[in-house]
This record gives structure tokens, C-alpha cells and sequence, in this order.
């Protein structure tokens, strides 16, 4: 059987993710694996539609096609979501109706469930067969039990590729309400004061609700606010995963583009951010995806600590759990307070007005308490994630993530709080005996908390 590679990668042929389409390759040598590298080349299919129509042809010919991307920012890169815009753009849906497919992405396994759940409601939107899930850590292949997996994982979807019948859909389509926002023409301003208020929007389009939503928070502000359109801003491109940023933070396209000195010396020194896009398929638009990727030339460091952020999205978000988690789970990771999040999706203007109202009196007040509410699981775990390898396997190439790491106090391992350590190891030992096991057990909830009363007010 044939089957088409699309790759996510900027790297194209020195990708790790396509270390693991060649082990496939290799093992399998009895199927015919073609890798088009639709990432490196989306500029190019983006320009000429006959080398569009081109890939379209060769995915129409296989048996089936896998997904091969490294995750980028809790998705795929961005010129990978344009190669799928492109295809609803360009009409060519029809092409991948009902042809089998499987997901392979590499990364540290940070949200990388997030990426998966998006390429395979992509699938489901575009009515193919999702047949199955990899995700490998970027150096599974060094391990024979994990070449054996992937292995495994391949033989059961060249297997079920000529099966009958749609496994059954994880994503149900989004209904997208048709609803024109018309802005009331009274507006309850609030003054900013001295907080640094930045609007960030995908791109400024007279006709749309989103354009008129931002507007009508603009009016909200009685104060300066300051407006990036990243459809208007000077990106030469996507980030390239050449990790030349790692060293000291300066990106390979330093002085070539204004992203990184916008994003240093506004986005970087605004007190508020509200940041405005429209859904596109099941995220944001790939130009927004582009800003995220773009910002890895800080690394890992929470590079928006402090930071209030509000975010008005069109589309039916509420659909879209997914999106959801990756927004809440970025604004954790960065040490930024996610204040709120108006849509257009309720279908009433008096009450988005109300809501936009709302979230600028809000973003208001947590700025002047400085209040970041505490990560939850979302944030922690990913940190815990990235401190591990930050200081181990990570640490070189990523020199400057390990200073900041340092300076910040985020090698917060458990084995250098001597303290529980030591409460630990008594406990542990007396806990061994009948009697002490039973005292202990009698008095487990006032010691739970003891340490906490003396911080309580009394009468």
C-alpha cells in the first residue's frame, strides 16, 4: 500500500518526528511511504495553487496518509495549521473523505494530548478514518521497547486500513451561530490609570464581529491603549525549530523581522493584554498560531508573569473544550491571570456589550491588586514537566532557560525540602509499630490542621 507523509516540521528531512516515519519505513519495507514536507513548503503551496492541487493529488492516490508533526506550543506548528486551512480554503475536502489516518507527533510530552485532540477533530471535521495515536518522546527510539511499540502501532493501523466501516467520531462538528453583533452606542468607560493597556488582534476586518467587538472594548478604556493587528506586523515567518534562541534568547530572525523587538519592548511591558482572534477550524487562525511559536525565542520562561489577560474570541468556543485548555493551560504556564474570555456565541449584543463592559472593569481591578489566582493542575504539572528537563537532558542547548530556572527558584525538587524529609523518615519508622500506628491514625486530622490554625484570626 501507498501512503502519504505529511510532515509538520520546518526541519524537513533532519525532523526527529520523521526519524520515526523512516523506522516505520524500514520496517515495513512492503508499503510505500512518501514524505511531503507541507510545513517547510507552505509558503509555496500558499502562492501556487497548481503545487496545492499537486499534494491533494497524491493524498487522493494513497491508501492512507499520517499526520507526522513535532507538538509546538501545545498544538502543531503554525505552517502546519495553514496547510489545513488551506484545505477547506481551497475546497479540497472531498479529497480526504473517508481516507484511513493515523497521528504521530514527538515532543516532552507537554500537551501533547492538546495536539492530538486537535489533529483528530480535524479528521472527524473532515469526515476521514482516525485510526490510531503515537506520541513519542523525542528519543523513544534509542529504547528497543519503544521501537517495538511503534512498531506495533504500525502494524495495526496498516491492518485496519483496509477495514469497513468509520471508527466512531470523538468530535462532534461545531455549530457555528450565523449572528451580526451590532454594538450598543453607549458605553460605561473605565479609567486605566496608569496600568499599560495593549490590544493584540489577528487581523482587522471592517465586516466582522471581531473587529466590532475590539472596537467596542477600545471605548471602554478612558485612558491610552495601545493596538497590535499581527496581519499588519512585519513576521518574515515561522519559527524554525533551529533552537539558536536557546543560547541567550536571540532568535535566528533578530533584526530580520519586528516580531521579537514587538514583542519584547510592548507586549513584554504592557500591564493589561486582550488579545482578539477568531476560531478557525478548531484554534485560532495560524497567524496567531505564528505569534506563539515565535515567542519560544524566550524558551521556557514565563515571559508574561503578572500579566492580566482578557481575550475575546468569535466562535463557538463553548464547543470547543479543547481550545479552551490550551489558553487556561498557557496563561498558567506563564504566571499570567487569565481574567476573562468574552464570545460572540450567546447571539444577544446587549449582552456581549455587557460582558465586554464587564471584562474591562475586571482586568481593571486584578491589575490594581496585582492578583494572579494559583496555578491548578494545568500549570503545576507542565512546570514540575519543564523544570525536570530544563535540568537534566535539556539543560544544554537551553543555557538560558537553566539561568532563568535558577534565578527564579523553579528547581523546587522535593528531595531538597529536608524538613518533610526528615518528618517522613520518623513517621515512617514509628508508623511500623501497632500502638504508634493507632495514636498516629487518632490524631491524623488535628495534625493536618495544626499548621494551618495559627494563621487564623480568632475572636
Amino acid at each position: 500500500m501507498k501512503f502519504i507523509v505529511l510532515s509538520g516540521s520546518p526541519k524537513g528531512a533532519k525532523s526527529v518526528t520523521l526519524q520515526y516515519i523512516r523506522y516505520i519505513e524500514n520496517a515495513f519495507p512492503q508499503h510505500e511511504l512518501k514524505v511531503i514536507h507541507v510545513t517547510r513548503r507552505i509558503r509555496r503551496l500558499e502562492r501556487d495553487r497548481s503545487a496545492f492541487d499537486a499534494v491533494m493529488r497524491e493524498i487522493g492516490q494513497a491508501d492512507g496518509i499520517f499526520w507526522a508533526t513535532p507538538v509546538y506550543y501545545l498544538l502543531v506548528p503554525a505552517g502546519y495549521k495553514r496547510f489545513i486551512e488551506l484545505i477547506v480554503e481551497n475546497g479540497a475536502q472531498a479529497t480526504l473523505l473517508d481516507k484511513p489516518a493515523a497521528i504521530l507527533t514527538t515532543s516532552v510530552h507537554f500537551y501533547d494530548h492538546t495536539a492530538h485532540n486537535y489533529l483528530h477533530a480535524i479528521c472527524d471535521d473532515l469526515e476521514m478514518r482516525c485510526l490510531g495515536h503515537f506520541s513519542a518522546d523525542m528519543y523513544d527510539l534509542l529504547k528497543a521497547a519503544e521501537r517495538k511499540r511503534l512498531e506495533t502501532f504500525a502494524t495495526l493501523f496498516f491492518s485496519e486500513v483496509a477495514g469497513n466501516g468509520p471508527p466512531p467520531k470523538r468530535f462532534v462538528p461545531l455549530s457555528r451561530l450565523e449572528f451580526r453583533y451590532r454594538p450598543g452606542k453607549r458605553v460605561e468607560s473605565v479609567y486605566s490609570g496608569q496600568h499599560k493597556v495593549l490590544m493584540v488582534i489577528d487581523a482587522i476586518n471592517p465586516d466582522s464581529n471581531l473587529d466590532r467587538m475590539h472596537q467596542y472594548l477600545k471605548r471602554c478604556f478612558n485612558g491610552s491603549l495601545d493596538l497590535i493587528d499581527l496581519g499588519a506586523l512585519d513576521i518574515k515567518g515561522g519559527c524554525l525549530g533551529c533552537l539558536q534562541c536557546a543560547y541567550d534568547n536571540t532568535c535566528t530572525y533578530a533584526g530580520k523581522d519586528a516580531f521579537n523587538a514587538v514583542y519584547r519592548d510592548r507586549i513584554m511591558r504592557a500591564d493589561i493584554l486582550i488579545w482578539a482572534g477568531e476560531m478557525t477550524d478548531r484554534y485560532l487562525s495560524s497567524k496567531w498560531k505564528q505569534f506563539f511559536d515565535r515567542s519560544f525565542f524566550m524558551g521556557h520562561t514565563p515571559s508574561l508573569s503578572g500579566k492580566q489577560v482578557g481575550m475575546i474570541i468569535s466562535g463557538p468556543l463553548g464547543q470547543n473544550a479543547n481550545l479552551r485548555q490550551i489558553i487556561e493551560a498557557y496563561m498558567e504556564m506563564q504566571g499570567a491571570s487569565l481574567v476573562g474570555i468574552v464570545t460572540d456565541e450567546t447571539g444577544n449584543s446587549a449582552v456581549i456589550d455587557a460582558q465586554l463592559t464587564a471584562l474591562a472593569r475586571r482586568l481593571i481591578r486584578h491589575a490594581d491588586q496585582q492578583f494572579v489566582a494559583p496555578a491548578t493542575f494545568l500549570g503545576r504539572a507542565g512546570t514540575i514537566l519543564f523544570r525536570d528537563e530544563i535540568w537534566g537532558r535539556l539543560r544544554f542547548p537551553f543555557r538560558a532557560d537553566y539561568g532563568h530556572y535558577r534565578r527564579l527558584g523553579l528547581f523546587d525538587f522535593p528531595q531538597h525540602h529536608w524538613p518533610s524529609r526528615l518528618r517522613n523518615a520518623l513517621l515512617l519508622f514509628l508508623s511500623r509499630f501497632p500502638g504508634l500506628r493507632h495514636k498516629i491514625n487518632q490524631r491524623m486530622k488535628d495534625e493536618m490542621i495544626k499548621p494551618l490554625q495559627k494563621y487564623l484570626r480568632t475572636q
